[in-house]
């Protein structure tokens, strides 16, 4: 009796295509529903926007605890600092050296670079009044507090540490200081002069100079706190030393820049400004 032929669908090799072929498709549906899904790459980090800042030696310690205390409110910042004479800087800047915000131990400076087109005049501002110490190590035996400007005459002294006066605003402070005490007569040949305020304090605080006439901001907010003593030059003993600096009209990120010099101004910035011993005259 002849064999009845077999029907496609009864083909078992067909029902087994059939098979994995669902099996694909349910693969596929979850995998697409998340049940394999591959986890996404993390997201790329934001860099951290750089602010460039060329600013007075004496500053060094205060823009650090400024900087500190601005990346609290602002932690995707960074302040790039490069430190000099403000008039050393000046002359840097006219030169070509960048940067964003330049801060001067003399506001002069600072008009001095928008009149050169460097920066707005709208963007010169004032930061705070500077103040001057008669400095000296402790283990030195002159009693500074009770001596005044008179340690300066002590037979011990050889040397007086003070910044350069032709581009250190505080060494010009100092010169002036020592002509309204009448002293500069008899010390000028004694006078230690540093390139910079930071490096009259390294002559005083190594030993090459006796005794150092330095900015408060020094004495108040380095090593120096804790290695000496000081006094505080009476302020009108010389001319005002007001603090200022510019924005510059080359900042890459100005919004960045006005950001930081807004906090540098508010009432937080000046309280920490005030720590290193700034004043804030009530009429510039």
């Amino acid at each position: 009796m002849p064999r009845a032929p077999s029907h496609p669908r009864f083909c078992p090799a067909h029902r087994d295509s059939v098979v994995v072929t669902a099996l694909l498709v349910a693969t596929c549906v979850t995998m697409l529903t998340g049940g394999c899904t591959k986890p996404a790459p993390p997201r790329a980090l934001k860099a951290p926007t750089k602010i460039r800042v060329a600013a007075a030696t004496d500053l060094r310690s205060c823009l650090e605890a400024l900087t500190n205390a601005f990346q609290v409110e602002h932690p995707n910042f960074d302040l790039l600092p490069t430190f000099g004479a403000s008039g050393v800087l000046l002359t840097q800047l006219k030169s070509g050296l960048e940067t964003d915000l330049y801060l001067s131990a003399d506001v002069a400076y600072a008009h001095d670079l928008a009149a050169a087109g460097l920066a707005a005049e709208a963007d010169v501002f004032e930061s705070g009044q500077g103040r001057l110490v008669i400095w000296v190590r402790n283990e030195s035996p002159i009693d500074v507090l009770k001596l005044g400007a008179e340690a300066l005459l002590d037979p011990s002294v050889r040397r007086v540490a003070i910044a350069n006066p032709l581009h250190a605003p505080y060494g010009r402070a100092a010169v002036a200081a020592l002509e309204h005490l009448g002293l500069h007569d008899r010390l000028k040949e004694k006078l230690a002069v540093g390139e910079s305020a930071a490096q009259a304090a390294q002559y005083v605080e190594s030993g090459a100079a006796e005794v150092g006439i330095l900015p408060m901001a020094l004495a108040k907010g380095t090593r120096l706190s804790e290695r000496g003593r000081f006094w505080a030059v009476p302020a009108e003993a010389h001319p005002p030393i007001r603090h200022g600096g510019a924005i510059h009209a080359r900042a890459i990120d100005r919004e960045a820049t006005v950001t930081f010099r807004d906090f540098l101004l508010a009432p937080a910035g000046r309280a920490i400004l005030a720590r290193y011993g700034f004043e804030f005259p009530a009429v510039p």
